[in-house]
């Protein structure tokens, strides 16, 4: 096994070109996956951190009827805070929301939007509800950029809020924009406008009652309330997870290309090596060697291509990744609109399991490439071979 080792080495390196060239473009391949892998890794965690902070915390308890993506179910999907969790919520350890329908009129224009209500005391979110502890006579509104720059709402800037009551009745009130928060959580930003709970209960004569209890991610115990349904991380994460799974198929293709065009060329290479060293197979064979060990040598040979790409991509891809993730990746201003929970650096993150997978992915596609064209050995004729006949 050594001698076929030094033999193909030695042999690779006699190539001279052709072996670097190879070797450059497996290791092009090894840097990119690894890249990509680990920037979309890295993206999930910042995600998934900051969707647990600023929105979801530990979980949520939601009304039975509650149904984020029907607004009709606003109506009838709240009710009194349950016994059990109530003192949570007045010591500020469970965040109490209420949801409503509300339509505003920034600067004369027509815009529909969620009122929110929530406890200004909470501590489970990073939503800064203690903005909304003001003296202002008119409702005291807390947005976020999102908001404020598709509507043209600044600090201190008043809007009208329109709201229908429990009873069906329309009321309209002005607003005043208290604080204007930054986030990289879409859900609690587009559309969104934050007050505080007790004057949207008022408004909508409802009082003590509620949509959703966002739990603190310190808590544990989930008790079973009726008439409400609990939603862990699995449920209110998996939209995310589902968006990042599609990304990585979506980057499989690209892994695809990269590895079809790097085995192409050991493929290639391989075909013209066997043509061209003829002579050289028959002579290995006339010497003893089995067809079987000719054809390890040449699969060998063509393997130790992705070994030595390895080396290179060691040499320039360890500080390239490694200033990536001290730097992070910045992501377009336009991100803030494909509604997913994005930074505006994302920091890649490379596990020792991304890094070994890559490369057994790489080494054994480059054994499986090298070991095809290395079978037509088998048919070849030792005389007919050493007197350099084409087979």
């Amino acid at each position: 096994m050594m001698i076929s080792l030094k033999l193909a080495l030695r042999n690779l390196l006699g190539a001279g070109l052709r072996t670097w060239l190879n070797v450059f473009v497996l290791s092009f391949s090894y840097v990119m996956i690894i890249w990509h892998r680990g920037f979309l890794d890295g993206w999930n965690k910042q995600a998934r951190f900051d969707t647990i902070n600023w929105e979801i915390g530990g979980g949520q308890y939601w009304h039975s009827e509650y149904d984020p993506y029907d607004p009709f179910t606003l109506t009838d999907s709240h009710s009194a805070i349950p016994d059990n969790l109530k003192s949570a919520v007045d010591k500020g350890e469970n965040a109490a929301i209420l949801v409503s329908q509300a339509t505003i009129y920034p600067e004369g224009r027509l815009q529909g939007v969620i009122l929110k209500g929530i406890n200004v005391n909470q501590s489970v979110i990073k939503i800064p509800t203690e903005k909304l502890k003001t003296d202002t006579e008119e409702i005291p509104v807390l947005i976020g950029t999102r908001m404020a720059g598709n509507n043209k709402l600044n600090i201190g800037d008043m809007v009208m809020i329109r709201w229908r009551d429990k009873n069906g009745t329309f009321d309209a009130a002005e607003g005043e924009i208290v604080g204007i928060f930054k986030t990289t959580v879409p859900k609690i930003d587009n559309g969104q406008m934050w007050i505080p709970i007790e004057k949207l209960q008022e408004m909508l004569q409802l009082p003590g009652e509620t949509t959703i209890l966002t739990v603190n991610k310190e808590n544990k115990e989930i008790k079973q309330v009726e008439g409400w349904t609990f939603k862990g991380h699995d449920f209110l994460l998996s939209e995310m997870d589902e968006v990042i799974k599609t990304k990585k198929v979506g980057g499989s293709i690209f892994y695809f290309i990269l590895l079809l065009l790097a085995m192409l060329a050991i493929f290639d290479t391989q075909i013209l090596s066997i043509f061209r060293r003829q002579k050289e197979i028959g002579t290995y064979v006339a010497l003893g060697m089995t067809r079987g060990q000719v054809i390890s040598l040449f699969t060998v040979e063509g393997a130790m291509h992705s070994i030595l790409a390895i080396g290179v991509a060691a040499v320039y891809g360890v500080p390239l990744l490694i200033w990536q993730a001290k730097i992070g990746f910045a992501m377009p201003a336009m991100a803030d609109d494909y509604g997913l929970a994005i930074t505006e650096r994302i920091f890649p993150e490379y596990g020792a399991g991304l890094v070994i997978a890559t490369i057994l992915i790489v080494t054994i596609t480059a054994t499986i490439v090298s070991y095809m064209p290395a079978r037509k050995i088998a048919k070849m004729n030792p005389t007919d071979a050493i007197k350099g006949k084409i087979q």
